[in-house]
């Protein structure tokens, strides 16, 4: 695990991208986090901590409550999948808040999630609905729902300083395409997050450099909107040539582990049209 200062008052908490499994089979944790990066992160102000995603282990999520050394801890889930709320468990005494879809899916995906593999044993349930509005010291924060990559999707948003916690809306280099039959809707929930004009975006998977330096431009949710744009058109070439231009502009960067990635959304697609 790796402690990053992104941003004044935000934490990032990050693991992966050292091209070591923990797994030899293939496996949620190893390639849908560890080999492609993945960070939580937490908003901090006078005290008190928002933790926004619980990360991919019970050991992962307390090693974070070490790093936030006695704050008070209010815990806001993402969406529903597995790498985002594998470490509930360490936050069973704070308050876990989410979305009513999110809610919901958990709820039904709980037998599921508990004997995936690895298991998620046991997954702690929200205790509440997430506000429209929170507040983290003096720090305003409005959870915004989209439906982008999953469809119980919240994003944080500081409008004070147009910072973006955006999860797993945007991805660098590429997006995971969970929900291949509602890539149309990505691409329309794309354009409403572009109009929010952030000035940072920090992402769950992304480059460890980039996060530590303060973080994405909005080029970002330009590249999703090329990428996704051209799976829905039946492009197969590969990942480099269908992204030459944001790569070659920097809004995004190459990672090997995503080139897999790239395939399996190519089938999913494939599978759903």
């Amino acid at each position: 695990m790796r402690l990053l200062a992104p941003t004044a008052g935000i934490l990032a908490f990050y693991d992966g991208r050292r091209g070591e499994r923990e797994h030899d089979q293939p496996n949620w944790l190893d390639d849908g986090a560890l080999m492609l990066g993945i960070a939580s992160y937490a908003i901090v102000d006078g005290g008190e901590a928002l933790v926004y995603d619980t990360h991919v282990s019970v050991e992962r999520g307390r090693w974070i409550r070490g790093q936030l050394k006695g704050a008070r801890i209010t815990v806001v889930l993402s969406h529903w999948h597995t790498d985002h709320i594998a470490g509930t468990e360490a936050f069973s005494d704070c308050e876990v808040l989410a979305g009513p879809l999110t809610a919901e899916l958990l709820g039904e995906q709980r037998e599921a999630i508990e004997a995936a593999t690895p298991p998620v044993r046991p997954l702690v349930l929200p205790t509440g609905r997430v506000p429209a509005t929170l507040e983290v010291g003096a720090t305003i924060v409005q959870a915004l729902a989209f439906d982008i990559h999953a469809a119980d999707h919240t994003l944080l948003w500081l409008p004070e300083r147009r910072i973006l916690l955006a999860a797993d809306a945007v991805e660098d280099p590429i997006t995971f395409v969970a929900e291949p039959d509602r890539i149309g809707a990505h691409l329309r929930e794309l354009d409403r997050l572009q109009a929010l004009d952030p000035k940072v975006i920090l992402p769950a998977h992304g480059d460890p450099d980039v996060i530590a330096a303060g973080g994405y431009g909005v080029g970002i949710i330009e590249a999703t909107r090329i990428y996704l744009t051209a799976l829905l058109a039946g492009d197969r070439r590969p990942l480099q040539e269908i992204l030459r231009g944001p790569l070659r502009k920097g809004w995004i960067h190459p990672h090997p582990a995503y080139d897999a990635v790239h395939e399996e959304n190519l089938k999913a697609v494939g599978s759903a049209s």
